[in-house]
């Protein structure tokens, strides 16, 4: 059944407003409501947040614990920073997969007030100011313009949490189309094929080559592609290759009727995917 994504600042309220949640959830309805987050695996904040990879396996954690609890009865809340727009992506394909809704709700606070919320923390809750800066600079808020930010529910600290409208946009709303993964559609040519893999390779190789001369942040303009991939890290082949692959399998059964526009379609793909 649904998922709700928290999402803010370190200290903006989250954990609280999960469990006002799991509360209602549990006296209005009849159904289990799981909490996942930092805190059911034990994570020691100052050391995961201060190394990159060791962020990243959590968040791979919390990803796949989801999609263990996810099911036809029982409501999930991911209670975490959700602070990148790319994660969020992917747990909305998660949802799309699993043919269930799911809402965002965002605590949205000040840097100040949450900094003054930590530091008045017990020791053992309290970030780092550094990695607590850091967070918060690296924070993409959710904009409910995107589809795997929508429904949006923004709270203020003082806001009463809107129980009932939550519960609406889950369980009034039908679920999004399911990642048609294991679904066939037919293929619009064999020349949209020739097509993709070409488009696509190129693409590939002109980031492996920009890569040698560029540095992170620089921007990088592939053949065909009017936009241009945003890299904040050096990606080598092996990582290309999987998201081609990836995407290559999406749009066989996604095809564009417009050939012309695979090569942006796989640069929004790719800048969505390593961010």
């Amino acid at each position: 059944m649904p998922l709700i994504v928290m999402c803010g600042y370190p200290c903006s309220g989250k954990s609280r407003r999960a469990e006002e949640l799991k509360v209602y959830f549990e006296e209005s309805t009849e159904r289990k409501v799981h909490i996942v987050g930092d805190g059911s695996l034990g994570v020691e904040k100052n050391t995961v947040y201060a190394d990159s990879q060791k962020e990243k396996n959590v968040r791979a954690s919390l990803k796949a614990e989801v999609e263990r609890k996810v099911n036809k009865d029982d409501i999930v809340i991911l209670d975490s920073l959700n602070y990148i727009k790319g994660y969020r992506y992917e747990l909305f394909c998660l949802i799309k997969h699993a043919q269930t809704p799911h809402c965002l709700v965002y605590s949205l606070t000040s840097h100040e007030e949450s900094s003054l919320w930590n530091t008045n923390r017990d020791a053992a809750d309290e970030y780092n100011q550094d990695i607590f800066d850091a967070l918060v600079q690296r924070f993409e808020a959710p904009d409910s313009r995107n589809r795997w930010d929508s429904p949006l529910f923004t709270i203020l600290k003082d806001d009463t949490l809107p129980v009932e409208a939550i519960s609406d946009a889950l369980f009034k709303r039908k679920a999004p189309p399911p990642n048609q993964s294991t679904q066939s559609q037919p293929l619009s040519s064999a020349n949209f094929l020739y097509e993709l893999d070409k488009i696509t390779q190129d693409v590939l190789m002109a980031i492996f080559n920009a890569q040698k001369t560029s540095v992170p942040g620089d921007l990088i303009a592939v053949p065909g592609a009017s936009e241009k991939i945003e890299l904040t890290r050096n990606v080598n082949m092996a990582e290309l290759r999987k998201l081609r692959r990836q995407f290559i399998s999406y749009t066989k059964l996604h095809p564009t009727e417009n050939t012309g526009q695979i090569a942006n379609m796989f640069v929004q793909y790719l800048n969505k995917s390593l961010h």
